[in-house]
C-alpha cells in the first residue's frame, strides 16, 4: 500500500504481519522514490522481513516507465522486497491533477511489453481508482499482460486528494473530475470476456469496503479481489491484532455468501448467478 517516508515502514510492518497470519498477499506503494535514494528502503524491506511466505507484490507508476528506466532499474526493486510480482500503476487522471503531475505517457504501452518479456516475474498492470476501459484492457492483453487489476472508480478519490492539494481552488476542476472514472463492476464486466479468451487473471479492486461487496465481484469474473482503505483503517485503529479479525471476518463471510450461492470453490463462485436487486 505504502512506501518511501518516516511512517510507511511501521504500516508496512503491521500490514505484512496481518497478511502473514493470515496467508493473503500484500502489495507495497509506488517504490519510485528508491530508484532515487536510499534512504527508505527498510519501508518497502520490513514487508519481506515480517512476512516471509506470503505473495508481496512490488511497485511503480507508468510515468518512469514511459521514461525508460532500465530493466536493471526494476529488476533492483524486485530485489530489494524478493517481489513475486511486480505492478505498473496507470494513473493519468491523478497525475492530471496533481500539481507536480508527468503527464507524458508517450512510451508506456512498449515499456510494459518490455517488463513483461524482461522480469523474472510477473507483471500486474492496474489503474488507481478510475478503472480499465475494454480497450485499454485489450492493448494490454496484446503486449503479452497476462494479470490485470481493473482498480475501478468507487473508492479513495486520488483526483480528489490532488484537487485539495491545489494552491489554487477551482470548485469547477472538482466538479468535473473528483468522480471520473469507471465503476469497478462495470470495469469488470467489460474486461472479463477479454481476460477469459486471453487466459488472463483479473483482479478487482476500487471501493471494495466489505465481504459483501467483495462477493459481488468474484461472480462478475474476478480471480483475486483487493481492498486498502477498511484493512489500513482497522490496522490504524486497533493494531495488528484487530487488522487479523477483521481479516478473518471478511474470509468468513465470504464463505457464508458461497454456501448460500452454492458455490464449493472459488472457481464455482465466478459462475454463479447475480441478481439486480429492484427497488421501490
Amino acid at each position: 500500500m505504502t512506501g518511501g517516508y518516516d511512517e510507511a515502514e511501521r504500516l508496512n510492518r503491521g500490514l505484512a504481519e496481518a497478511c502473514e497470519a493470515t496467508g493473503i498477499a500484500l502489495g507495497l506503494g509506488s517504490q519510485r522514490q528508491a530508484l532515487e535514494s536510499d534512504r527508505f528502503h527498510r519501508s518497502w524491506q520490513t514487508a519481506r522481513t515480517h512476512a516471509p511466505s506470503i505473495p508481496i507484490l512490488g511497485n511503480i507508476g507508468a510515468v518512469e516507465i514511459a521514461r525508460g528506466v532500465p530493466r536493471e532499474g526494476i529488476t533492483r526493486l524486485v530485489d530489494l522486497i524478493e517481489a513475486d510480482g511486480f505492478v505498473v500503476h496507470l494513473n493519468p487522471l491523478q497525475e492530471l491533477m496533481q500539481p507536480e503531475g508527468e503527464t507524458t505517457f508517450s512510451g508506456v504501452l512498449e515499456g510494459i511489453a518490455r517488463l513483461v518479456e524482461e522480469l523474472p516475474v510477473p507483471v500486474v498492470v492496474k489503474e488507481v481508482g478510475a478503472g480499465l476501459s475494454s480497450d485499454v484492457v485489450r492493448r494490454l492483453l496484446e503486449v503479452g499482460v497476462r494479470h490485470i487489476d481493473v482498480a475501478g472508480a468507487g473508492g479513495t478519490s486520488w483526483s480528489g486528494v490532488e484537487i485539495l492539494r491545489r494552491e489554487e481552488k477551482d470548485s469547477r476542476i472538482e466538479e468535473e473530475f473528483w468522480d471520473w472514472g469507471i465503476p469497478t463492476a462495470e470495469a469488470l464486466i467489460e474486461a472479463r470476456p477479454l481476460c477469459e479468451e486471453s487466459g488472463a487473471l483479473m483482479i478487482a479492486s476500487g471501493g471494495v469496503s466489505s465481504a459483501r461487496e467483495m462477493g459481488v465481484c468474484f461472480p462478475l469474473g474476478a480471480t483475486i479481489v483487493g481492498a486498502a482503505r477498511p484493512f489500513l483503517q482497522r490496522l490504524r485503529s486497533d493494531g495488528v491484532e484487530g487488522l487479523c479479525e477483521e481479516i478473518e471476518r471478511w474470509g468468513t463471510y465470504l464463505r457464508m455468501i458461497m454456501f448460500l450461492t452454492g458455490s464449493p470453490d472459488i472457481s464455482g463462485f465466478r459462475t454463479a448467478p447475480l441478481r439486480r436487486r429492484h427497488s421501490d
